[in-house]
């Protein structure tokens, strides 16, 4: 199999690989919010070069999800091993991948590559049947998160899927989401959306040991779809791009606020990020042009934003 980080790979032409490839497991969303398009969008705005992985596919419009068709976990594996044995491949993004079986087939491909970072995302599974989604979360928490470098969640989903039992009357806090992890192997933890003071949300990146970084921003009034798969699919290309962890948190959580900043409404449902918005951002002025938009590189971006 191909070296996870070959600085050296050429193409059957010769030439240097300029680009690191992410390979992402997830299903198609067809209202365009989540998914496989938002991993591309995202992934490609940071540099990277896609391997998508189509695992299954909502049934969904702007304002819900109303089910999901999931592929066979072999047509899974036999997706993501046959570009694996071509391409070489930098980090591994897993989303939402429909069923227990899908998650054997990735766990077992992430075994076979064990250099490779792996963001996991987990969405919000409260459109699914308890069942299905009982059985999916306990298979998640067995089988991947053993082989998970960062865990990227809202801090209300992670709470309900891993700390179910929690009796303390203050909610838990960014080391007990981290430590509740790392009892399945996970190293970091990125929690999303903590209710702080004043109208503002919080991320956190943690270990069981320690806050790494905080970043605070401004509640906003619209609710977003798809801002999950955005932030994680950043996230691990940002890593694949060679960006150490704080920094490649911190330039992710600035990309999302963006994103959202620059968010619009294509449908009668929820709003969606605008993952392009440095496309076609007519505000800038000719002498902005070439200037890092990103965030410095010594800490998250703290009170700046609207998100």
């Amino acid at each position: 199999m191909p070296s996870p980080t070959d600085p050296s790979a050429t193409t059957s032409t010769g030439e240097a690989v300029s680009l690191p490839c992410v390979m992402a497991f997830n299903a198609n969303d067809p209202s365009g919010a989540g998914g496989l398009g938002a991993d591309v969008a995202a992934m490609s705005s940071a540099s990277a070069h896609v391997l998508p992985v189509v695992t299954g596919a909502y049934v969904r419009d702007s304002s819900d999800i109303h089910g999901h068709v999931a592929f066979d976990e072999e047509a899974v594996d036999d997706q993501a091993r046959c570009a694996l044995e071509d391409m070489t491949v930098q980090a591994i993004k897993v989303g939402f991948v429909g069923t227990p079986e899908n998650l054997s087939a990735i766990a077992e491909i992430a075994s076979d590559y064990p250099d490779l970072p792996l963001v996991a995302y987990m969405p919000s599974l409260a459109w699914w049947n308890e069942v299905d989604m009982e059985n999916y979360l306990d298979a998640f928490a067995e089988l991947l998160l053993p082989q998970t470098t960062v865990l990227v969640g809202n801090h209300s989903t992670l709470c309900r899927w891993l700390l179910p039992d929690w009796a303390d009357e203050k909610p838990p806090g960014p080391r007990d989401v981290a430590r509740a992890a790392a009892e399945h192997g996970v190293a970091y933890t990125l929690v999303t959306g903590f209710n702080a003071a004043d109208q503002y949300l919080e991320s956190h990146l943690a270990t069981p040991e320690t806050v790494l970084a905080t970043a605070r921003y401004e509640r906003f009034e619209a609710t977003f779809t798809g801002a999950g798969d955005t932030l994680s699919a950043a996230l691990a290309a940002l890593i694949a791009v060679g960006a150490d962890l704080q920094t490649a948190c911190a330039e992710a959580l600035t990309y999302l606020d963006q994103c959202l900043d620059a968010g619009f409404q294509p449908g009668m449902g929820h709003a969606m990020p605008d993952r392009l918005f440095w496309a076609h951002d007519g505000d800038e002025s000719e002498d902005d042009e070439g200037e890092d938009a990103g965030p410095g590189t010594d800490d998250f971006p703290v009170g700046d934003t609207k998100h």
